[in-house]
């Protein structure tokens, strides 16, 4: 994916490559290019500095970083968000502490060189600072994992005994480690919300988390745990995850319980070493209700080793488990910001993945003062017009006040953006949008080419690719999606689509409440109001567990803790917000109000013949080809093939 050029004339309003004198292999940092006088000055000064250093006693030693000297006209210092380096340091005043920065709050080891990785320690550079800190308690669990991690993970005489108990077919009456083997479903997005649930399960329960990494999901993060790696090694026994782990596997857990060798949380008629070698935790769409009994998890516990096959935010459903809610309580205080902590703490571009985020920061985001993400996906089930989409991101603009206005002939202004910037019209403003049609890049730029903007300075619109189709199978596409959901979250305001697992990343990784765009509930039909702001950082479960067991039959899960609601995008799936306060719960309750007049009955999943839930009329997840992978599944388990269109966004 080829970025695309810079808009012409924009090079006159973000200028790229101010030199900064950090010595050695220090990389240029990136802001707007300083006037004449400002480089006078900074020349003298830096004479100055040069004879105190070796002519005046020796102030300054060798090798200390110099203080720059670049300064944007009228305005302080940039902040590290706009236009820093990924190895440079920011301002003191304008920045956390470097160490707390680097280490996001304690969430990071140490135990990592910064070039096997360079996004791990770099990413905090380019946005702003989150709003939310990991608690001490999460951060000491962390670094305990970390080290059962090394003591449990591939090449340890540990992980050799347990692989040679998977090997025999049989479960170990006592082993030291246990394993939580990840294998990916579905698109990107899904994948990310499904692996950072199943390291939420392998901290509460002891396992090690291990993932199983097909060629085109391979090499796009970096390893997470230091002095080990989490992915599954060649050889091991297990090879065809595909054919073995469908719907029909009697390593199911949910078929087990279908044939009665587990009832209620007794183990019938086998013990523990009699026990399969490993167990499958089947948590597709509409099969998350399998194993979020507490009797469930005490099963489970006997075994050493289970494989868990997800396409969903499956993290939510265990704050609705009671045996855990002590222990998440303490690991998250702050509720919304679960997946925030768990994806920056595990998802690190590789360095290949990191080098196609630079380059498009620095062509696109470095120079601008505030940057506005915009993320626009039209499901193949729900054909929305474009000129219908576009006309319902010209509203939800003018309702949030997202772009900036235009100024029309007649001296009035159109589209949006009440906030003045500081000072006047000397404001950039950077518009990324993301989606696989270029239409609405291009629709967006022609109006902030053609006209004036209302007193708002510089607009320049960028897209960085709109290859058409996805292709979840492809390596190099995955790198440029997980790119762009890098982009995204570096945005200081994010605007997504409804359902979107890849929107949900990118505001997660940001920590930012997005302005989400809703779903029309027909292509004929515009979506009335266009748009809602979340409440929540956290990303909705959209298929939760029909009951929890110890719950009334026909009871709303929605209602059983506070801190567990509705989603504002899809009124059955359920989100973890903040806890009692504030204005969140008669906002979401008004909200939740106008989207369950404005939805149709059929955006709920419903069963089919076979007893098989699928996908209802107008629901679909996120990136990739849901009714696609889900076909695949069940045609994999010799039940009845659903019909499929090919997806159109490259979330």
């Amino acid at each position: 994916m080829e970025a695309k050029k810079t808009p012409a004339g924009a090079h006159n309003k973000a200028v790229i490559g101010v030199w900064t004198a950090h010595g050695g292999d220090k990389e240029p940092r990136r802001g707007c290019r300083p006037p004449p006088e400002v480089l006078v000055v900074g020349f003298l000064g830096t004479m100055a500095l040069l004879v105190l250093s070796f002519g005046g006693g020796g102030l300054m030693p060798i090798g200390l970083p110099r203080a720059e000297l670049v300064q944007r006209p009228g305005r302080d210092v940039a902040s590290p968000v706009h236009g820093a380096s990924h190895r440079e340091k920011p301002p003191s005043s304008l920045r956390q502490d470097q160490a707390d920065g680097r280490l996001l709050g304690g969430l990071l080891s140490r135990a990592f060189d910064d070039k096997s990785c360079r996004s791990r320690y770099a990413s905090y550079l380019y946005r702003r600072p989150s709003p939310f800190r990991p608690s001490s308690y999460l951060v000491e669990r962390l670094r305990r994992y970390e080290a059962r991690h090394r003591r449990c993970g591939p090449g340890s005489p540990l992980f050799k005994e347990a692989v040679e108990h998977l090997r025999s077919g049989r479960n170990a009456a006592r082993s030291e480690c246990q394993y939580a083997v990840w294998t990916p479903f579905n698109g990107l997005g899904n994948r990310m919300l499904a692996l950072a649930s199943t390291f939420l399960y392998a901290l509460l329960t002891d396992r090690v988390l291990l993932v199983h990494a097909p060629n085109e999901f391979d090499g796009l993060f970096c390893d997470p745990f230091p002095g080990s790696s989490w992915t599954l090694p060649a050889g091991f026994p297990i090879a065809d995850f595909d054919g073995t782990f469908t719907m029909k596997s009697p390593a199911s857990y949910k078929n087990m319980k279908r044939v009665g060798e587990i009832s209620g949380d007794r183990l019938i008629n086998v013990t523990t070493e009699t026990l399969p070698a490993y167990v499958f935790l089947d948590l597709i769409q509409s099969y998350t209700g399998a194993a979020f009994c507490e009797a469930d998890q005490r099963v489970l516990a006997n075994f050493n080793w289970m494989v868990v096959k997800s396409d969903v935010y499956f993290a939510t459903a265990f704050f609705l488990v009671p045996a855990y809610r002590r222990e998440l309580a303490r690991l998250f205080p702050e509720k919304e910001a679960v997946f925030h902590h768990l994806a920056r703490y595990l998802f690190h571009p590789s360095n290949d993945v990191w080098g196609i985020v630079r380059r498009l920061y620095e062509a696109y985001l470095a120079g601008a003062d505030e940057r506005l993400g915009l993320q626009v996906r039209v499901f193949p089930e729900l054909p929305v017009p474009f000129e219908t989409m576009y006309g319902q991101i010209m509203r939800c603009s003018a309702q949030e006040d997202l772009l900036p206005k235009v100024a029309r002939d007649d001296g009035a202004a159109t589209s949006s953006s009440a906030v003045p910037p500081p000072d006047g019209a000397n404001k950039t403003t950077s518009i990324l949008v993301t989606s696989l049609s270029p239409e609405y890049y291009e629709r967006i730029r022609g109006v902030y080419r053609s006209n004036m903007t209302d007193a708002r300075g510089h607009v320049v619109v960028h897209q960085p690719s709109h290859e058409g189709a996805q292709h979840t199978e492809a390596r190099g596409h995955n790198q440029r999606a997980l790119a762009e959901i890098y982009l995204l979250s570096f945005c200081d305001r994010i605007v997504t689509t409804a359902v979107s697992t890849f929107g949900y990343v990118a505001h997660g990784l940001a920590g930012v409440r997005p302005v989400v765009l809703l779903r029309a509930p027909s292509p004929e039909m515009p979506a009335e109001p266009p748009c809602v702001r979340s409440l929540s950082v956290e990303p909705c479960l959209h298929a939760p567990p029909q009951q929890m067991c110890d719950a009334p039959e026909g009871s709303d899960i929605g209602t059983r803790v506070p801190y567990v609601r509705h989603c504002e995008d899809v009124h059955r799936g359920v989100k973890l917000f903040r806890e009692a306060g504030g204005d969140c719960e008669c906002d979401l309750e008004a909200s939740q109000l106008v989207l369950a007049e404005h939805y149709p009955p059929s955006f709920e999943i419903v069963p089919d013949v076979a007893g098989i839930d699928y996908l209802g009329e107008y629901w679909l997840d996120d990136d990739t080809d849901q009714n696609q992978s889900l076909e695949q599944h069940v045609s994999a388990s010799g039940s009845a093939d659903i019909s499929i269109e090919e997806a159109d966004a490259a979330d």
